[in-house]
């Protein structure tokens, strides 16, 4: 019986060809474009630098918590080993119950929550049983980590009808968009791989990981936004763009203002 970590364990084969270009690679392209990840943290803490003076905890677990995707994602398509694939998901389903645990406003905690504390321990048992229902049915958290998304962008839509802002609007369109085309890829990939080998182009798995990360570089902006409205009142909020505000795409920063106060 082979181990865990031998190649080509993994219940999950994408639909680019295995060992194709290297010998010691299983996916070629998923792997060299999983360098997407690894780009994230530095952007984010760069242009965000305010918002992690007022909020390094959170902001360093989860830069941590995205080196770990590219990581463990690299991994797995370098081998495609069955404890590769588990890390893959496992590292992508902690961050998503980080994102809950720091970033989701209290108003939208279930009534019977009283605090952050408790949330936090409801988030903390829930992403242990959806742990360990992994190691049974490990194909299944795919699925259900695009569904934590999906409640992630429905937050996101009640955020934005009490918001007249219209850069954080603006900010949210691009996020959906490249998240469609992210999920797309995905999807496609996974449920039309005949298609895609017949006219000899697998790579739309690769192009999710670099259109997945391109729709964080908005999504956290975005998050960081609403929860400096709730958790820092001393300042006030305000999302700028790098390299111009007038560039048709420009990455989303936070901008900590200093309410100006008359005497």
């Amino acid at each position: 019986m082979p181990s865990a970590f031998s190649y080509l364990t993994s219940e999950v084969d994408w639909c680019e060809g295995n060992f194709e270009h290297s010998e010691v690679i299983a996916e070629y392209y998923n792997t060299i474009s999983n360098v997407s990840f690894f780009l994230l943290f530095p952007i984010l803490l760069y242009l965000n630098h305010q918002y992690v003076q007022q909020r390094p905890l959170s902001s360093y677990s989860l830069s941590i918590m995205f080196l770990l995707i590219g990581i463990f994602s690299t991994y797995y398509h370098l081998t495609l080993s069955y404890v590769g694939q588990l890390l893959d998901e496992l590292s992508i389903l902690w961050t998503l119950a980080l994102t809950y645990t720091v970033w989701i406003p209290k108003c939208y905690f279930p009534g019977f929550i009283k605090g952050r504390t408790q949330f936090v321990c409801l988030v903390g048992i829930a992403t242990i049983v959806f742990t360990l229902m992994s190691f049974i049915e490990p194909a299944f958290n795919a699925y259900l980590l695009n569904s934590i998304s999906l409640h992630l962008l429905y937050l996101t839509y009640q955020e934005l009808k009490k918001c007249s802002n219209p850069r954080v609007h603006r900010t949210a369109a691009f996020m959906v968009m490249w998240w469609v085309l992210a999920i797309s890829c995905w999807l496609s990939d996974k449920w039309f791989c005949g298609f895609w080998q017949r006219i000899d182009f697998c790579y739309l798995h690769s192009f999710w990981h670099v259109l997945i990360s391109i729709a964080v570089l908005y999504c956290c902006p975005l998050f960081i936004y609403f929860d400096s409205q709730y958790e820092i009142p001393a300042f006030e909020p305000e999302l700028e763009y790098w390299p111009s505000d007038s560039w048709p795409i420009a990455l989303p920063y936070l901008a900590l203002r200093t309410p100006y106060k008359c005497c």
